[in-house]
């Protein structure tokens, strides 16, 4: 049975005794301090789950090169498997409460059409430094990397992201983010309506959500509906692949279709029974990426 949105963030954030404990507090903090509900609610909602030193020890093939840039007041770990230095690249980028090794089967695949993947690790996920991030960072830290690696001398060829980091991408895109291709893969279309899902979860009152939205919006300087597929897709000129299961429980289908349709030219692979993370590693959805890319 495919569970609903609010259903799969209960469980998610309800996990954890700490988190259950936590969500007691804010509610009871909204009452007597709603501030403080206000702060400690903006704090959780940018902790990505699960910690991240769960990733730290991931072994790597040792042909892969692991190196970190300072990024804001954290970091970025970026892997490389260099073959052809100067050939073009594709960035690879895990999704929220993710991380690179997510991507590895899908690097595998790129290398088999000669293309050279660059997997990208987030602040606060992974080996990264940092213990919150958020959806504008990630955009940022996406058109940071390619910005760096270009400066190194690179042609980024083409993004694929998942999750909230092809939020992120698609994002990054349309404001000019130089690469040639993207991939968008389990795409979320509201960051408004997961806030809502935050809430609903925590037991917050509308004020606490929409100040704790306000406050996001206020540091980041950007607001939510700016990284809807209405106000990005149209901005975005490059061949888009969309590729999202109809039974994903995180990031709803018609997501994936919103993208697909406000994207001009864009082509959506709609897959059936791999959920929200099982067409990472797909044999069929690798196989037809890696064909779109090459």
């Amino acid at each position: 049975m495919t569970r609903t949105s609010l259903e799969a963030t209960a469980a998610f954030y309800g996990a954890s005794p700490v988190t259950r404990l936590f969500r007691w507090g804010l509610r009871a903090s909204q009452h007597l301090w709603p501030a403080l509900a206000v702060r400690a609610a903006h704090r959780l909602f940018g902790t990505p789950l699960p910690p991240r030193w769960l990733h730290r020890r991931r072994s790597w093939s040792p042909d892969w090169r692991i190196i970190q840039w300072s990024f804001e007041q954290a970091c970025l770990t970026v892997y490389d498997r260099p073959v052809a230095p100067h050939g073009p690249l594709v960035l690879l980028v895990h999704g929220w409460g993710g991380h690179a090794g997510q991507m590895l089967a899908l690097a595998d695949a790129l290398r088999a059409q000669g293309l050279r993947p660059v997997l990208l690790e987030m602040p606060a996920h992974g080996r990264s430094a940092g213990s919150t991030s958020n959806l504008p960072q990630f955009a940022r830290a996406i058109d940071y990397t390619v910005a760096r690696l270009r400066q190194e001398g690179h042609q980024v060829q083409a993004l694929v992201a998942h999750s909230l980091a092809a939020n992120a991408g698609a994002y990054a895109v349309s404001r000019g983010l130089p690469v040639d291709k993207l991939v968008l893969l389990a795409p979320p279309a509201s960051p408004h309506e997961y806030t809502r899902l935050f809430a609903h979860v925590f037991g917050l009152r509308e004020t606490t959500r929409a100040a704790m939205q306000q406050r996001i919006e206020a540091r980041e300087a950007i607001l939510m509906p700016q990284f809807e597929p209405a106000a990005v897709g149209p901005r975005i000129a490059l061949p888009t692949l969309v590729v999202h299961d109809r039974q994903d429980s995180i990031n709803r289908f018609a997501d994936g279709v919103a993208y697909s349709k406000t994207i001009g030219g864009a082509r959506l692979l709609a897959t059936e029974g791999l959920g929200h993370r099982r067409i990472l590693k797909d044999d069929a959805v690798l196989r037809q990426v890696a064909a779109f890319l090459a």
